[in-house]
């Protein structure tokens, strides 16, 4: 049965579409809200790509609400086998059914005159087993057979591997799925399909060629600050717009990983249990670990802070002395601060240089007076060889 397209399109508008997602808690720009508006409206699938955390999955989630429909979601991941996402055979299930119909088996094997003849006789009825009783349904073939229409969620398609992609182009093509132990599923309701990618890598034409196509990328400055605000983080409005502004600094680091909205929410969240009353580099340095999350990305983030807070601030640069008032002595110098570097070295090069007693250092030569100044120990040769192991010869 081919598929029906909606007869009550949910939304009248593109500003209908805003609205709309705007009391599920979802700020769109008019150039989002347009492509939803044509994803119900040209039933094809949308695929959105952009940088984690911008709201690619949480569209989704709010359309699905906005919309009323369930929701169904296929997560990715590499190494995913497209059973995981299509269907599964429940074999426990068939293996169940073999033990409780064993002697009904036995019944219609037992006139066989061979082998061969049993074998036929129990293949003629091997389509009970391949039934849709014994059918698994995955997100794919469920939004496909649901009776009533749903939003699909195949949730960063790139990190799954290209054979899914594959299997992807029959089901958003012509929102079918076809099973060879039973035959081809077309879909009663067409779903709302979305597709997310992190650009992780690129995806194949093909499957391009069948989506409505959407950068989504970080918000301006005042959507992403009505975004925080939405979510009642208990932050003061200026406090908020301050926090969106450093965020948006760190962003403009080379981070492993930039700062997503939803960790300027949680940011935001943080500064507001705390009780904060004025931003301060110290503040968000000791809750910086909120939106930043690798330790590299850490000390540049502490760096840029006291800048992001007070773009006047005076950060001292650190400097090549380790500061650590150990009092190294790494040489002697003269009244101009010159190091005598040869100096140095003779002076390590005297003997009895550390003191008596010390390393070996005796504190007076034998048989002669205390007072007597000790003599430097010789080595001979067979001596250093001895204790170097030159003198021995190793077995091969």
């Amino acid at each position: 049965m081919p598929a029906t397209e909606d007869p009550d399109p949910p939304f009248a508008s593109v500003d209908a579409v805003v609205d709309a997602l705007r009391e599920q808690g979802y700020i769109a720009d008019t150039r989002l809200a347009t492509t939803v508006f044509l994803l119900t409206r040209l039933d094809k699938p949308l695929l959105l790509e952009g940088p984690a955390g911008v709201g690619k999955t949480e569209l989704a989630k709010m359309l699905a609400l906005a919309t009323g429909r369930r929701l169904l979601r296929l997560q990715c991941y590499e190494g995913q086998d497209e059973t995981k996402a299509l269907y599964e055979w429940d074999y426990g299930k068939q293996l169940m059914y073999t033990q409780i119909l064993r002697e009904k088996i036995g019944q219609v094997v037992e006139d066989a005159p061979d082998l061969t003849a049993a074998v036929e006789r129990i293949g003629e009825n091997e389509s009970v087993f391949f039934s849709e009783r014994f059918l698994a349904p995955r997100p794919l073939l469920e939004a496909i057979r649901s009776p009533e229409p749903v939003v699909l969620l195949i949730d960063e398609v790139d990190r799954a591997d290209e054979a899914l992609e594959a299997v992807l182009l029959e089901t958003l093509g012509e929102f079918q799925i076809s099973i060879p132990e039973i035959g081809t599923f077309t879909a009663e309701q067409r779903p709302y399909v979305l597709l997310t990618s992190n650009n992780t890598r690129d995806l194949a034409a093909a499957l391009k060629r069948r989506c409505l196509h959407l950068f989504l990328d970080y918000p301006e400055a005042a959507r992403e600050l009505e975004i925080v605000r939405s979510k009642k983080t208990g932050l003061s409005d200026s406090l908020a717009e301050e926090l969106v502004g450093v965020v948006r600094g760190l962003r403009e680091l080379e981070l492993r990983k930039a700062p997503s909205i939803s960790e300027t929410i949680d940011w935001a969240r943080t500064l507001a249990v705390l009780g904060v009353e004025e931003l301060n580099s110290q503040i968000l340095s000791d809750t910086v670990s909120v939106v930043v999350k690798y330790d590299k990305d850490v000390k540049k983030a502490l760096d840029a802070l006291p800048r992001l807070v007070d773009p006047n601030a005076v950060v001292e640069e650190p400097g090549h002395g380790h500061g650590h008032g150990h009092g190294h002595g790494h040489g002697h110098s003269d009244d101009d601060g010159d190091v005598d570097g040869s100096g140095v070295r003779s002076a390590k090069d005297t003997a009895g240089r550390h003191g008596e007693g010390v390393y070996g250092t005796p504190k007076y030569a034998k048989g002669t007076d205390k007072d007597a100044p000790a003599t430097p120990r010789t080595v001979t040769s067979s001596q250093g060889s001895r204790s170097f192991g030159l003198g021995r010869k190793r077995a091969l």
